[in-house]
């Protein structure tokens, strides 16, 4: 018995979707190819008007629909972009949706698929809790559930980024593809393989969420927890989906969730371009395991960029932190006028810029006329900083730098 989806049924779901999706960008990534010594390709799934690659799947699976069914309405459960890309081209489509959301999705998710006119239900803290909830509803209300993932018509939707992909950009070595219930990676390998067998096609989840490499029988269950990467945070991917993955796929890798956000604060800075945790996992994979991929053709799927402002926020800082551009010192100084002048003074005199400043005089075991500054200061690099410390320091200041 064959797979459950062909590459003929992603090129019918590409000739259903038609000019409905974006075919994103796929373009070089000049500065990455040299960080990493690989030769990079980034594909942009990020710039979907939902902002992911899941508007595909949704699409195709919606067409599918029949009148009475549409008239009945769909349920959906996500951790945001599978809700955004249902309730978007159910608006589109003119069928009724509810979305349920694990409750800890991101604000700016949940604003987004309210503004599609979807009805929003938030109910549990996993995405398994936050499926057992639609699946309830739409027993109750005889609408359809659409599978974030494991059904084939989802999957071939998902599938149609490699076909684009790959009339994009020639001759690639290597795809590296983020993976949570397995939908995009079993979509694209279907392609990849069928077009292009010899190129490998890995893919790459978050340290705390292996649940495609356990589903597999290789790796101990996911231990889960908070991430960075909660489109991804899938911990039981589906039949289907596993089923090609462990027939078509070359192999997965892990990444720590430092290398995530390494990888969101790069997108910014390098690629100009903003990514969610799971849509920068196949560049952290990259950075993470530079080894495997060092003098290759590769693309990475970008595969999301809907990131909460605030988390975006703290990833920017903490990465300007971990770069020696942004240092945090304490500084134990005499209690008398005119100190914080003469530490302004110094800073100002290398260049480097104070962001914010506090001035205590009642910590614990601090002595009587002596204070402690506690000062955030923008400088070039880590060698700068490390400058600046040493005049503080030369000046009679005794200073700690903080961590990131």
């Amino acid at each position: 018995m064959g797979l459950a989806v062909t590459a003929a049924d992603v090129e019918a779901a590409a000739s259903a979707i038609g000019d409905a999706i974006l075919r994103t960008p796929a373009t070089p990534a000049r500065t990455l190819s040299e960080i990493t010594g690989a030769e990079l390709f980034l594909k942009f799934e990020n710039l979907q008007f939902t902002g992911s690659f899941k508007e595909r799947g949704a699409r195709n699976f919606l067409l599918h629909l029949s009148p009475a069914a549409r008239a009945r309405g769909v349920v959906a459960a996500s951790a945001g972009n599978h809700a955004l890309g249902v309730a978007y081209h159910a608006h589109l489509l003119g069928i009724p949706a509810t979305v349920v959301m694990p409750e800890d999705t991101p604000f700016t998710k949940v604003t987004n698929t309210q503004h599609h006119d979807a009805r929003v239900v938030l109910h549990g803290t996993s995405f398994a809790a936050a499926l057992a909830e639609a699946m309830r509803i739409a027993h109750e209300s005889g609408a359809t559930l659409v599978p974030a993932f494991d059904d084939p018509l989802v999957i071939a939707g998902q599938g149609t980024v490699a076909l684009e992909l790959l009339e994009q950009v020639d001759d690639l070595d290597v795809v590296v593809i983020p993976v949570g219930g397995g939908g995009l990676i079993a979509g694209m390998a279907t392609v990849i393989k069928h077009r292009r067998p010899s190129t490998r096609v890995i893919g790459v989840q978050v340290d705390s969420y292996p649940g495609m490499l356990h589903a597999l029988g290789r790796t101990a269950a996911p231990t889960g927890g908070p991430t960075i990467a909660e489109g991804i945070a899938v911990v039981d991917p589906g039949a289907l989906t596993r089923e090609i993955v462990d027939e078509l796929v070359d192999g997965i890798v892990t990444v720590p969730e430092s290398r995530i956000e390494e990888a969101v604060a790069l997108g910014i800075e390098i690629e100009k371009t903003v990514l969610e945790g799971a849509g920068a996992a196949a560049l952290a994979a990259v950075l993470e395991h530079a080894d495997l991929v060092r003098g290759q053709r590769i693309a990475l799927v970008c595969s999301g960029g809907n990131i909460d402002a605030r988390v975006l926020t703290s990833v920017l800082l903490r990465a300007l932190a971990r770069s020696g551009r942004l240092v945090r010192l304490r500084i134990e100084v005499p209690d008398r006028p005119g100190v914080l002048a003469t530490i302004a003074d110094i800073v100002g005199t290398r260049r480097a810029n104070i962001v914010d400043v506090t001035h205590h005089r009642d910590l614990p075991g601090l002595t009587l006329k002596r204070a402690v500054l506690e000062i955030s200061i923008e400088t070039r690099d880590r060698d700068h900083a490390n400058e600046l410390v040493a005049a503080i320091d030369a000046a009679g200041f005794p200073v700690e730098v903080a961590g990131p």
